[in-house]
């Protein structure tokens, strides 16, 4: 006798979601819904009620936090250089040379006393919100981490070279900290809790929704998991409307021409990534050296003094250098700037920001970075069009920006998202940025692999 065929039965999946869909049966083919490996759980931190309600509630409180310190930090600027419209480049270029350089010193002053006398009374406590997310569970000091935003952004408003983007970045995962032990959340939703906020202060204060949620993912988790990008997005977006209250909802740099993509601009960003590689990797070394041996001690309360002070003088000839840069990469996204010009703001950008990192400030590098990128980016333009011509310089700016965030974060994609958020602008260069940025990154990757985060971690 012929044996008896048994209609094959379908293979079920090994994956099981946690938890469980509210819809249990199977498709016919008996494969389970979670073959997409993004789909297959929430992990450790579930995606209960309560953490929803805590994400929700975490966006908004970034949302204010965020507008609160731009505020301040807007108010320090008018106050500082004397103005009410307009930029603060512009400000800072109308201002004497004397109004220059004591605004800096004053700021060196304040800043040195503020920041050692808050360290010294808060001794052990983390405001740190990088290692809080990766080696510790999420804990962040409340009383710590507010003083040090507000000293920060008083300082950046004066003139510091170092971007604002820390103080909201850190108070937002403050929130998530503070709302995650009311809520009693575990150490895992705190931590995913914490990193959302960071994220979501990002997204408010500059206006991108979408690159504060892949700053989460990408950055702060290093997952790009359905869950965690879910609650990145959520928290992110919320952030960004709220601060809507007081900030403005357009684009953080405006009247941005339709640039758009050539051959010439494409084979540059090849021959580009490389160069920015490397220097990403130098800048990030030398950040990371200047963290490590950050000035501490009694010598704390006066070397932002001089180390502001000697800002001042170089920014007498080079105005361009104070603050964050927001307004020097916006110049040179216009098209603005002649060779000399852009190579020596490109030249001493990074080196004034490690200057005022290693007097004991605390700051962020998003902006300065950025705007490095930018004037490096249109500085290699404007020296390839005399050989090639057929694209604008702004174009090349884009790029180098892009390439820059995205090697020194060691994030393509946030690199690329922010850029497109920031200026609105930017799409039709979509290829070309990420081209440069996928090299550029690989590149750094390869020679050191920190990141503009990594290399300032303290000693263990």
């Amino acid at each position: 006798m012929r044996p008896v065929r048994r209609r094959d039965r379908p293979v079920t999946s090994e994956r099981q979601r946690l938890p469980q869909p509210l819809i249990r049966r199977r498709l016919p083919s008996g494969r389970g819904a979670m073959e997409q490996p993004n789909v297959t759980g929430d992990g450790e931190a579930a995606l209960s009620p309560t953490f929803w309600l805590a994400v929700v509630a975490t966006g908004v409180a970034a949302g204010l936090l965020g507008d609160a310190l731009m505020a301040l930090l807007f108010t320090v600027q008018h106050l500082a250089f004397g103005y009410h419209t307009g930029s603060l480049q512009s400000a800072v270029e109308h201002a004497s040379g004397t109004r220059r350089v004591a605004s800096l010193l004053v700021a060196g002053a304040f800043g040195g006393v503020a920041w050692t006398l808050l360290r010294r009374a808060t001794p052990g406590e983390n405001a740190e919100i990088d290692d809080a997310i990766w080696t510790g569970d999420g804990t962040l000091s409340p009383r710590r981490s507010l003083g040090t935003s507000v000293i920060s952004e008083i300082v950046i408003g004066m003139g510091a070279s170092i971007g604002r983007e820390a103080a909201p970045k850190l108070m937002g995962g403050v929130a998530g900290s503070v709302l995650a032990k009311f809520m009693r959340l575990s150490p895992a939703q705190r931590r995913l809790l914490v990193a959302c906020g960071g994220g979501a202060g990002f997204a408010a204060v500059y206006n991108v929704p979408l690159g504060g949620a892949l700053f989460t993912a990408e950055v702060l988790l290093g997952s790009m998991a359905l869950p965690v990008v879910l609650a990145a997005l959520a928290c992110s977006t919320v952030a960004t409307a709220t601060a809507w209250l007081y900030l403005p909802a357009h684009a953080t740099y405006l009247d941005m021409p339709a640039y758009h993509s050539s051959a010439s601009l494409l084979v540059w960003s090849v021959l580009v990534g490389p160069v920015v590689g490397l220097l990403a990797a130098f800048y990030i070394r030398m950040i990371g050296w200047v963290s490590h041996h950050a000035v501490r001690g009694r010598i704390a309360f006066v070397a932002p003094l001089g180390a502001f002070g000697i800002l001042g003088l170089v920014g007498l000839e080079y105005p361009q250098l104070f603050g964050n840069g927001k307004d020097m990469a916006h110049s040179v996204f216009l098209g603005q700037g002649g060779l000399v010009l852009l190579f020596a703001l490109f030249a001493l950008k990074p080196f004034v920001t490690a200057l005022c990192l290693g007097s004991g400030a605390s700051g962020g590098l998003f902006t300065p970075f950025l705007s490095t990128g930018a004037v490096l980016g249109g500085f290699l333009g404007l020296a390839w069009v005399h050989a090639w011509p057929g694209a604008p310089v702004g174009a090349f700016a884009m790029v180098g920006a892009a390439a820059m965030i995205a090697a020194s974060m060691q994030a393509p994609l946030v690199g690329l998202a922010l850029v497109l958020e920031l200026t609105n602008s930017g799409f039709q260069l979509l290829v070309p940025m990420a081209v440069a940025s996928v090299v550029a990154t690989a590149v750094t990757r390869h020679v050191d692999g920190y990141s503009m985060y990594t290399a300032r971690l303290s000693s263990r």
